[in-house]
């Protein structure tokens, strides 16, 4: 079944939902039993077979179950988990995999949150991170340690859009794992979406979705999703038990209703996307665009090697810049609004200096900041080029 029919049909169960297409929204805390062999029976299944049957409103419920399923299927997943946010799926992940007085590899290019958790919470419980060049491909093998626990990729690279080798990074990490510290390779694939990349048919161990951005698709609920094979599943599982964490049912709803629009939406993003980031390779003022989907891109074959698509979130450097041009451009544009986040149907706009928001240490950012991050939504590409060329016309005027 191809994944544009797995998104429509993924996660459907006409029984369980009474033949009902989208499933209920299940509001759930206590479930009562009839009997006191019939709650055993369900703890049991619940706990130690992990079948998906209701025994507890944090254990999941029909709604939460039909986003798990449907991730689980284009992930090519043992199971899904789902979190609060892309951050607590994040960090999730890392505590499933990592002990007190461990030591894990994060790539320079991380997520900035990500990377906070990584020098503040974890390394109070004495696990040390080392941050690797993200194009370090199949010589991290040459940092990992006899403690070494899990290697965290982000591919593309959050603000710097560097493409990972994750087969080479996985082959190399996992021919280092031993039954005594076994190494997961976790990564965030938020950019490509499940729909247009699969970590864990790439070697990876967990795959890692903000599914705020593209699977919610409508800036109006946060969503984390963590998709593990068969070696990360226990740990990640006893995390996500110890910790508590829980997804509320109408921000599962609002997820599996966005992912089955994904295909479409994603498609268009791309399209728009290609055609913005050819335009603005061609001005003067700018020096690179951070696009893997562009021939041009150092990352282009790598993303064309393990990705089928690309999403509408790019960067742009200029040769010269100041903070007075961006925010002159910004402040008048019409089409893209300043915000946070990304993945949404809306195009958007936002200062981008990764050597400012993070200290990379093993491949610092030397290029003319601050630049932009776009995100370019499902408006018309022709309208959203006019807004920007007004906005360069402002940038050029400041500097």
């Amino acid at each position: 079944m191809k994944n544009n029919t797995k998104l429509i049909r993924a996660g459907q169960n006409k029984k369980r939902n009474a033949g009902i297409v989208n499933t209920p929204v299940y509001h759930a805390s206590t479930v009562v039993f009839d009997s006191m062999a019939h709650m055993l029976d369900a703890q049991d299944r619940n706990l130690k077979k992990r079948e998906k049957n209701l025994f507890y409103g944090r254990r999941g419920t029909p709604t939460h179950w039909t986003l798990q399923e449907a991730i689980s299927e284009l992930e090519c997943a043992a199971d899904t988990f789902l979190t609060p946010s892309g951050l607590s799926a994040c960090t999730i992940s890392i505590l499933g995999c990592v002990k007190a007085g461990g030591h894990i590899l994060v790539t320079d290019s991380v997520y900035e949150p990500t990377r906070n958790f990584c020098d503040s919470f974890l390394s109070g419980f004495g696990v040390e991170t080392t941050y690797y060049d993200p194009l370090i491909g199949a010589g991290i093998a040459a940092l990992i340690k006899p403690n070494t626990a899990a290697v965290f990729c982000e591919s593309p690279g959050s603000h710097t859009f560097e493409m990972q080798d994750l087969p080479a990074i996985s082959k190399a990490a996992h021919a280092k794992s031993t039954p005594d510290q076994p190494i997961m390779v976790l990564t965030d694939n938020t950019w490509a979406s499940p729909l247009f990349c699969q970590p864990l048919n790439l070697g990876c161990d967990v795959s890692i979705q903000a599914a705020t951005k593209y699977v919610v698709g409508h800036s109006d609920a946060m969503v984390g999703t963590i998709s593990v094979n068969d070696a990360a599943l226990p740990g990640v599982a006893n995390a996500m038990s110890a910790i508590g964490v829980t997804l509320g049912p109408d921000e599962a709803y609002l997820a599996t209703r966005g992912l089955r629009t994904l295909a479409v939406r994603l498609k268009q993003h791309h399209f728009n996307a290609l055609i913005v980031a050819e335009w603005l390779e061609k001005r003067p003022e700018v020096k690179r665009v951070l696009f893997p989907a562009l021939p041009s891109d150092p990352g282009y074959e790598v993303w064309k090697r393990d990705c089928s698509g690309a999403c509408g979130l790019m960067g742009v450097v200029f040769h010269r810049t100041s903070y007075e041009a961006i925010t002159a451009m910004i402040d008048g544009m019409e089409l893209f609004p300043l915000g946070f986040s990304w993945g949404g149907f809306e195009s958007l706009i936002a200062p981008s200096n990764p050597s400012r928001i993070v200290a990379r240490t093993a491949r610092p950012w030397t290029e003319p900041a601050p630049g932009l991050r776009l995100h370019i939504g499902l408006e018309d590409p022709e309208d959203l080029i006019a807004d920007l060329e007004k906005g360069l016309a402002r940038f050029n005027q400041a500097l």
